[in-house]
């Protein structure tokens, strides 16, 4: 019984000891724990202070709640543990910081976000972030982060998101990386990458998301990479990629996007690609060198909402049943192949588009397009904004349902053969941007329905035969940017209201056309125009002096017109101005210096015309390969090489200046004051001598009153021979002289 007893206490006792050993045990690892998560702690809360002083720049001043107010988990953008209050993410995307991240990001090692996207992060991407074993995303796309991709991000096993995308990114994809089995966004793309695609991006499975474009990444592309059976989006373009696309690649049927564009890809596009990618919904092959036809079981491809094959060799026809059961097509653009027959019939397949009632894009320029524009093209979506057709071979009318299109933007039908008149429907076109019907046979006048696109940005219908007057409506633009009439029969003259559209900035073109009369003087006006161009005209009068204010003229073209007068000071101002022409017109007086000092001044003509005097030397005069001055026959002087005549050096002034009122009429008043004073002088003289002659009359005749035989005889000496001056049928006459005054008398 005493035995038993003392086995039970002894029991008892162990028990009680091992109890009270586990409680000791437990305490003691708490207390462990407890420190070390308070280290922990301290220890991110030291690496987000760090992060913050890297922070240069914080418009949003996001930064602020990052104090020692509060716990730092609940600082904006941080989100920790519940228990541990470890910090797991990190999310400051879109919040317009400038800084760089430092290395002490590395301590946060429990973090499994890192998300600074859209700001304006610079420097390297710190390889300390591969001590982040427990990273699933890093996003730190929209940046200007330089450098190479660290190494050490290999490390990162659990990455699910690596999205570097619109950095500055240079050097190669590492080797490393080929440990991110987990991935499935790999976003690399618009940075600098160069080199290939690595082949080992084929081993990760999980990868749907695959963006490597616009970098300069060169090669092929890897066979591997259709290996991954659950790609969804596959971005490869804008690089410099060569070889023909894997077939591989065209087998996984989970492609939703799919982007080569923009490489030097070549080859054919497989005939069974709308079976081998159903789940198609974006397809970019455009510039590359793919030939061949386009593929007719697009249509099993019934997602499809962006087509685009533009910019390659293909040809044959277009599979207009097929390509117009795509319901859900948005974008269509085959431009710039050899599509097409140069045939009647060719755009037979646009009856089929009127299926696709979403369609808003339909490029087709730059083929081989034959035959009419169907009228079926007024039965095109209603949706449609951009419509393209010029550079074919499409001859015939412009069809009137043309104005169905209500909500065009773009419409481009130039270099073709079109005739006829443009309908006046076309007015219907209020949303219109962009008119584009150069380079046609069209005839008639413009329609002034046109002047209904207030809208319009650009308006080319150079190169017709468009005849009349330019309606005043054209003048009702209000954002017109570029505007361009020239080479057709347009005459009468140039309406006012075109030079007050104040917003045309690029070109207004009105050249080799009939216009007459004068430039209009509200050209001042167009104050943002870089050029103007009126060339080969019938104007006249003189050069508009306000052209000066044009103070963005980079091109000014007035030759083949009838201007006179001289070439106006005002055009100092045009400090812009990179050419001038005012060849072949009716201008005279002396070439102004001022030209020379247009420093941007590249080309200058002002060949036949009647200026004289001196040529500048200086400036664009000193280069006789961007001046022309031929036909101007009373130019001298200027540098050698232009070889012209030598200036007279006494002659300052045109012999125009010397018959100017301001000379003739002061030399006239001198020349009258000095013949009345001669007249003057004369007349005072004749007096005198008058007077002169009276005198002598009197006293000859008092001496002959009273003259005796004696006296006579002594004044002629006797009747002296030598005082003989003739004799006569009268008697004798001699030559006397009177005693009393000497007078000579006969």
């Amino acid at each position: 019984m005493d035995h038993s007893c003392t086995n039970r206490k002894l029991v008892l006792f162990k028990f009680l000891y091992a109890f009270f050993l586990l409680c000791m045990s437990t305490c003691l690892e708490s207390t462990a724990l407890r420190s070390l998560t308070l280290l922990g702690n301290e220890c991110d809360r030291l690496a987000l202070l760090d992060f913050k002083k890297r922070i240069t720049a914080d418009p949003l001043d996001v930064m602020s709640s990052w104090n020692h107010s509060v716990h730092f988990c609940s600082w904006v953008g941080v989100s920790c543990h519940r228990s541990t209050k470890r910090v797991l993410m990190l999310n400051l995307e879109s919040q317009k910081l400038v800084g760089s991240i430092p290395p002490s990001v590395g301590n946060l090692t429990y973090l499994t976000g890192i998300k600074l996207g859209a700001n304006n992060f610079h420097g390297e991407i710190p390889p300390e972030m591969g001590r982040l074993q427990s990273l699933q995303y890093l996003n730190l796309s929209y940046n200007s982060f330089r450098g190479v991709i660290p190494t050490n991000l290999s490390q990162c096993t659990q990455l699910k998101v690596l999205d570097l995308q619109d950095n500055r990114i240079k050097g190669s994809i590492p080797n490393q990386l080929s440990s991110l089995l987990n991935l499935k966004c790999l976003l690399l793309y618009g940075n600098s990458l160069i080199e290939t695609i690595p082949p080992w991006i084929g081993n990760f499975s999980s990868l749907q998301f695959l963006y490597l474009g616009s970098n300069n990444l060169q090669g092929s592309i890897p066979n591997e990479l259709g290996h991954i059976t659950g790609l969804v989006e596959f971005i490869v373009e804008l690089n410099n990629l060569s070889g023909m696309v894997p077939s591989s690649i065209y087998n996984v049927s989970s492609i939703q996007i799919f982007s080569v564009a923009v490489n030097q890809l070549h080859g054919e596009l497989p005939p069974n690609l709308g079976t081998m990618l159903p789940d198609l919904a974006e397809f970019y092959c455009n510039e590359n060198k793919f030939t061949g036809n386009i593929p007719i079981s697009l249509s099993n491809a019934s997602r499809l909402q962006i087509l685009e094959f533009s910019g390659n060799g293909l040809s044959g026809i277009v599979p207009g049943e097929s390509v117009g059961s795509l319901q859900s097509l948005l974008k269509l653009t085959m431009e710039f192949n050899q599509l097409g027959n140069r045939k009647v019939g060719d755009l037979s397949f646009l009856s089929f588009l009127a299926n696709c009632t979403s369609l808003e894009v339909l490029a087709l320029s730059g083929n081989n397009f034959g035959g009419a524009i169907p009228g079926s093209i007024a039965n095109l979506s209603t949706q449609l904004k951009y419509l393209t057709l010029g550079g074919n071979f499409i001859h015939g009318s412009l069809p009137n349902g043309i104005g169905n299109l209500i909500n065009l933007t773009a419409l481009n039908l130039e270099n073709n053969h079109l005739d006829g008149s443009v309908p006046h429907e076309i007015g219907k076109l209020e949303k219109l941007e962009r008119l584009y019907l150069g380079s046609n046979e069209f005839s008639g006048s413009i329609p002034s329905s046109l002047g209904n696109m207030t809208s319009l940005l650009n308006l080319h219908m150079e190169v017709n035969r468009f005849e009349g007057n330019i309606p005043p409506s054209l003048g009702n633009y209000r954002n017109i940017l570029d505007l361009n009439i020239s080479s057709n029969n347009l005459m009468g003259t140039i309406p006012k209201t075109l030079m007050e559209l104040s917003t045309l900035s690029v070109s207004l073109d009105l050249s080799d056309n009939y216009f007459t009369g004068s430039l209009p003087f509200q050209v001042g006006d167009l104050v943002h125009l870089t050029e103007l161009n009126v060339l080969r005209n019938n104007l006249s009068g003189e050069i508009p002096s306000n052209l000066g204010s044009c103070t963005s003229l980079e091109s000014l073209y007035l030759q083949g017109n009838k201007f006179e007068g001289t070439i106006p000071q005002s055009l100092k101002d045009l400090k812009g101005l990179e050419r001038l022409d005012i060849s072949s017109n009716n201008l005279s007086g002396q070439i102004p210096e001022f030209i020379g000092e247009l420093g941007a001044l590249k080309y200058l003509n002002l060949s036949y015309n009647d200026f004289e005097g001196e040529l500048p030397k200086k400036g664009i005069f000193a280069n006789t390969s961007g001046v022309f001055v031929v036909g101007n026959h009373r130019l001298c002087g200027g540098i050698p090489q232009f070889y012209l005549p030598s200036c007279h050096p006494k002659k300052h002034h045109s012999s125009r200046g010397l018959f100017s009122p301001k000379v003739v009429i002061p030399i006239a008043c001198a020349l009258a004051i000095i013949i009345a004073l001669s007249c003057l002088f004369g007349a005072c003289s004749m007096l005198k001598r008058s007077r002169d002659r009276l005198i002598t009359s009197h006293s000859y005749k008092d001496w002959k009153s009273g003259v005796s035989y004696s006296q006579l005889f002594e004044s002629t000496n006797g009747f002296s021979v030598d005082n003989l001056i003739g004799s006569g049928s009268f008697g004798s006459v001699y030559k006397g002289i009177i005693p009393s005054d000497g007078t000579v008398v006969a």
